[in-house]
């Protein structure tokens, strides 16, 4: 794969709600294709099962791959162990992707990067902020997401209900190639990641989750009644 496949891409990350009606792997390729036929020029999966099938069913974009764990341990979930980054490749993910947030952690930055050159793919740092970005730029990660901001305890008190286009520019500044991800919900935030400097833009529950976007309506119209009812 050709990093330029991803300059100015729509990212669909294709994550179902787990244990949702959604979740399935029919259901997870399908959306992929449905996403890639609209006009999307990359997919992020979580799984290397799903990674797999997608792969096989789509094989002209290419898959950002991510397994997620719950740690005891650990409070990284995304991509945490070098099994994870060869189960990845083995299913034929074109960029892995992995936390890259300095926190305690069960196998260090740079060893998943290494893990990932050693199976010849192309790394993904998913940052918070940025201190972490500039960490995993002097690494070499190729891509430097901002998937965990406002998701850490550094940056828990950022808005939930917009996405961290400051962070976007200041990496874009720094030199980075900046996959904006995180909390972008309409095309108007993804095309202001772009105007901030971003590489590529990822979205997710905005386009593949529909429990998620269900709830923004209800809560939105919920609010209006409230609103035209005034006081009591």
């Amino acid at each position: 794969m050709q990093l330029s496949q991803l300059k100015h891409a729509l990212v669909v990350s294709c994550q179902p709600v787990p244990g949702s009606p959604m979740d399935r792997q029919d259901i997870i390729v399908a959306m992929a294709g449905a996403a890639v036929a609209a006009g999307a020029g990359g997919l992020r999966i979580e799984g290397a099962d799903n990674v797999r099938a997608v792969t096989a069913a789509i094989r002209d974009v290419p898959v950002i791959g991510i397994v997620k764990r719950d740690l005891d341990d650990s409070p990284v979930r995304i991509t945490p162990y070098l099994k994870d980054v060869q189960a990845l490749a083995d299913a034929g993910a074109a960029v892995i992707a992995f936390d890259g947030t300095d926190r305690r952690r069960p196998v260090a930055v740079a060893d998943l990067l290494a893990a990932t050159r050693a199976a010849g793919r192309l790394a993904m740092a998913d940052c918070a902020i940025l201190e972490d970005g500039l960490a995993c730029m002097a690494l070499g990660c190729e891509l430097i997401g901002t998937t965990l901001s406002g998701y850490t305890e550094q940056t828990a008190g950022l808005p939930d209900d917009r996405p961290d286009l400051d962070l976007v520019a200041r990496l874009a500044s720094a030199g980075a190639m900046v996959v904006a991800e995180g909390r972008i919900r309409t095309a108007a935030e993804a095309a202001a990641a772009l105007r901030a400097g971003a590489y590529c833009v990822t979205v997710g529950s905005a386009i593949t989750r529909i429990e998620h976007i269900t709830e923004w309506f209800v809560a939105a119209m919920r609010q209006t009644r409230v609103q035209a009812q005034g006081p009591r």
